[in-house]
């Protein structure tokens, strides 16, 4: 197989919304000055989060979507509409936001009405062409539009308890449907042509950059979304309720003496029936396409469920009597190259992993996760540590969902011998805080992982008030944003001097060479 990263290199994980910016949330204009801040600073890759649409319904997680196919209108550029003519110049001169939280609240609704405002001068102009071909192009776009309308219309109610004659999605039910909410659903779709063109013009200025972006792909979808209502004979759903028949989540473990029920239905893998099959595969092809399209690689998220799945009653309310089943395993990731080529993808392979999981990700080639924070247990074997590591991996201090390195330092429940062994692993032999994040870069870029990826939190040395998410938690997440003082010229230059050292300079750069510039 070939390898999905064929150079020593370096990158920086930080979500579209943590970008700095006037408008309360990193979007997509924001995203074009990372992009140059990247390349200035000798970076090869831009890690995110999910692209898709996120709602409060869902504590705005990037992983519960309504969507896996649709992009974020939250991500749609304010100055880039105004340039098109759609928007004033005092529409985009909003009210002040906090440059260091996203004000989900406040920034929700705004963005909201200046997308009715450029959708209502988009309708005068003559020339519709453009946005045509898009909706042409697009086979799940007006799936998509109209559950959106539809859940405008059912007051945010999941859509297994609409009304029968929508909620069974028949075709002709719902070109009737989309004929009676035209309007609304055009609106939908709008919104999509506006993130798709704009990302797109992105990901074009990120390849001339010479940085890759790494996407990020959960593995399940969210049980209220337009993909198992539009498709609901490839889920594991009860034919009279339309509910889960079985559930998605994880046994339980030293953590959790219950497990993890996750909710989400889980795919119709193990079907008799070749016409199910080829529909589910014909899914995940369109899926992975559809991603490609917006990434150069895929991050896969909880990878061992293409191995074996923990498979849980869906009318259980912990996932304490699941049982495990077998994934659709290599196969798979074999007929979706047939259908789309090589499929450059890392393999999220956190948490309890078996032999066989380890035997396929291998197999296929694809890179996993090595987690520095997971590195100091006393144990000279740990798997974390990065003098086990092999290549073909992706190093981490840390990921969304962990503490940052400066958070877990001052834990007071981190045993102190975890924190004096990061610190002699990193022969930096004294418990100085100060240090701890410039130790924990040192040994993610000094190690033979060819990739290593680092949480700007880290390169900051920022705190757990920084952090990204806290699993099994509700509220406060997904909400920090990077202010614009700290991505400076002084912190290119050092991130640029670094990857030099360690041999993770693209080739593009000379070392001794300045700023890339535009």
């Amino acid at each position: 197989m070939r390898q999905v990263i064929s150079d020593r290199s370096s990158g920086i994980l930080l979500h579209v919304s943590s970008l700095p910016g006037s408008h309360g949330v990193g979007d997509i204009g924001q995203s074009f000055d990372f992009i140059d801040f990247l390349a200035s600073a000798g970076q090869s890759y831009w890690q995110i989060l999910p692209l898709n649409p996120t709602s409060p319904i869902f504590g705005n997680s990037p992983y519960m979507s309504f969507s896996a196919f649709a992009g974020n209108p939250l991500f749609i550029n304010p100055d880039m509409l105004h340039e098109q003519g759609l928007l004033n110049k005092k529409d985009t001169d909003g009210p002040e936001f906090s440059p260091y939280v996203l004000e989900f609240d406040r920034v929700i609704p705004w963005k909201r009405n200046l997308l009715q405002k450029a959708w209502s001068r988009f309708q005068a102009q003559p020339d519709k062409s453009d946005f045509d071909a898009f909706c042409n192009e697009h086979d799940w776009l007006l799936d998509h539009a109209l559950f959106m309308a539809l859940k405008d219309k059912y007051d945010n109610s999941p859509w297994y308890t609409w009304p029968e004659e929508i909620r069974c999605a028949k075709k002709k039910n719902l070109l009737v449907a989309a004929a009676a909410m035209a309007d609304e659903v055009d609106y939908y779709r709008f919104e999509q042509y506006l993130f798709f063109r704009q990302w797109q013009q992105l990901h074009d200025h990120a390849a001339r950059k010479g940085v890759r972006i790494i996407g990020d792909l959960p593995i399940y979808v969210g049980m209220d979304s337009v993909d198992v209502w539009a498709n609901q004979g490839i889920f594991e759903l009860d034919k009279r309720t339309r509910r889960p028949s079985r559930v998605a989540g994880v046994p339980p473990d030293y953590f959790s003496k219950t497990g993890q029920l996750w909710g989400n239905p889980l795919y119709r893998w193990n079907t008799r029936k070749a016409t199910v099959k080829n529909q589910l595969y014909t899914w995940w092809a369109n899926r992975f396409a559809n991603m490609f399209s917006m990434v150069d690689v895929l991050r896969i998220d909880h990878f061992r469920g293409f191995e074996s799945y923990w498979s849980i009653p869906g009318r259980d309310k912990t996932a304490e009597n699941g049982v495990w089943k077998k994934g659709p395993g290599v196969k798979f990731f074999l007929e979706m190259k047939k259908r789309l080529g090589a499929l450059p993808v890392i393999a999220e392979d956190l948490g309890y992993i078996t032999p066989e999981v380890v035997a396929l990700r291998d197999k296929l080639g694809y890179p996993g996760m090595k987690i520095l924070l997971f590195a100091f247990d006393g144990a000279s074997d740990n798997a974390y540590l990065p003098f086990n590591y092999t290549e073909n991996c992706i190093v981490y201090t840390g990921t969304h969902d962990n503490d940052t390195a400066v958070g877990w330092f001052l834990d007071p429940e981190v045993p102190r011998s975890s924190k004096l062994q990061l610190k002699r692993t990193a022969n930096s032999p004294n418990e100085d805080i100060a240090t701890v994040h410039h130790d924990i870069i040192y040994l993610a870029l000094s190690s033979t992982a060819r990739l290593a990826i680092l949480p700007m939190q880290d390169i900051l040395g920022f705190g757990n008030d920084c952090r990204m998410n806290k699993p099994a938690t509700s509220g406060g997440n997904w909400n920090w944003r990077c202010a614009p003082q700290y991505l400076t010229d002084q912190l290119a230059a050092s991130l640029k001097d670094q990857a030099s050292f360690f041999g993770r300079l693209p080739s593009r750069l000379d070392p001794d060479a300045g700023p890339v510039t535009k």
